[in-house]
């Protein structure tokens, strides 16, 4: 269970409240009162609800719920990554995982379904579609799933180096 400073509880009740009692005092309804518009009256408020202790259990159920959340994105994330690894653990010609990832940032952003404004480069890697026939490739190369075009990628690389990324390799 999380700790929450001492403070917290008085501090939201004080913000809960606050507009409320901000209203009470300048609305007496009183014929000379500002806040009074025409023969509107003031509305009436009604005393505030439940015990504190609910209010905590809903304040600590809700952060809970929220380290929850956090928790599973990082193990989320972690998988991924170790996914990504084990994926990656047998490219062609000796080529690393953060080469590829520096390229598919510079060229696409890293979307696998990336086409550039002419539509004559496609994917993760921005292939020509003449390129990813020349790996192996079939159909459009912004289809493919992403693995595919990380292997493809790989291939290209370890035939060529950098040179078909002329900016980003």
């Amino acid at each position: 269970m999380l700790t929450k400073p001492s403070y917290l509880i008085p501090l939201l009740v004080l913000a809960l409240a606050f507009p409320a009692v901000a209203f009470a005092a300048t609305s007496g309804g009183g014929a000379g009162d500002a806040a009074a518009v025409g023969n509107a009256r003031p509305a009436e408020l009604a005393p505030l609800q439940g015990s504190v202790d609910r209010f905590e259990r809903a304040v600590d159920a809700a952060a809970e719920r929220i380290e929850a959340r956090r928790l599973a994105a990082q193990r989320r994330e972690a998988r991924e990554r170790r996914e990504r690894r084990e994926r990656f653990a047998d490219l062609p010609g000796g080529v690393t995982i953060e080469t590829l990832t520096a390229i598919a940032a510079c060229e696409s952003g890293g979307d696998p379904t990336a086409v550039s404004a002419s539509g004559a480069y496609r994917g993760k890697y921005q292939f020509s579609t003449s390129t990813w026939a020349t790996v192996g490739g079939s159909g459009d190369p912004a289809a493919a799933p992403e693995a595919e075009q990380d292997y493809r990628a790989a291939l290209l690389y370890a035939r060529s180096g950098s040179s078909p990324w002329p900016v980003c390799g």
